[in-house]
């Protein structure tokens, strides 16, 4: 079978990875093998790369060295072009993304600069929940005008007219969960 050179070097580094993390813990080839079942030969040639790793030899491996297989062998993330995970800049405004799925509830933080004052009301599908970090956010939902502050929460439909920004005195942080419209985050406990 044929690999991408990403896999392929992912899986040349199992074997010295499994050395790497035997060695750290003290554990011998030879108390690896009679707890795993497999020979210390053919332990000792996927440690040396000699051999490719499977999934018959990894898994006793790794439940054996008390390791997670996705850590033993390190597979490469798969990038998604329209997922960004890195901050970008919208309008002026930062947005670091921490949902990396697409659809559904995503979540954002937010860092409006202090020069994002004036309103320019929109409405558009979907649901939005604010967490404000710091500073001071300034929301506009219909005809209503609030301001919040850090620990402060606000949740609304975004087919009303809306818009949120700074009050014009400092910088906003805000976390920021939108989905789709109709869907709405309630949890509430009860004391105990």
């Amino acid at each position: 079978m044929t690999y991408s050179p990403q896999i392929s070097a992912s899986l040349a580094r199992v074997g010295p990875r499994i050395k790497q993390v035997r060695t750290d813990r003290r554990v011998t080839l030879a108390a690896l093998a009679a707890d795993t079942g497999i020979s210390m030969s053919t332990l000792s040639r996927l440690e040396a790369g000699q051999r490719r790793p499977s999934l018959e030899l990894l898994l006793p491996i790794a439940l054996s060295l008390q390791l997670p297989l996705d850590e033993l062998v390190a597979a490469p993330r798969i990038s998604d072009p329209r997922v960004v995970t890195e901050p970008r800049v919208v309008s002026g405004r930062t947005i670091l993304p921490l949902t990396l799925q697409r659809g559904g509830l995503q979540a954002y933080k937010l860092t409006i600069p202090r020069t994002q004052s004036e309103p320019d009301m929109t409405v558009h599908e979907g649901y939005e929940w604010f967490y404000v970090l710091s500073g001071r956010l300034r929301l506009i939902l219909g005809e209503q005008d609030l301001l919040l502050g850090p620990g402060e929460v606000a949740e609304f439909d975004t087919t009303v007219p809306h818009w949120f920004g700074s009050t014009g005195r400092g910088a906003v942080e805000v976390l920021s969960l939108f989905g789709p419209t109709g869907q709405r985050m309630h949890v509430r406990a009860k004391a105990l």
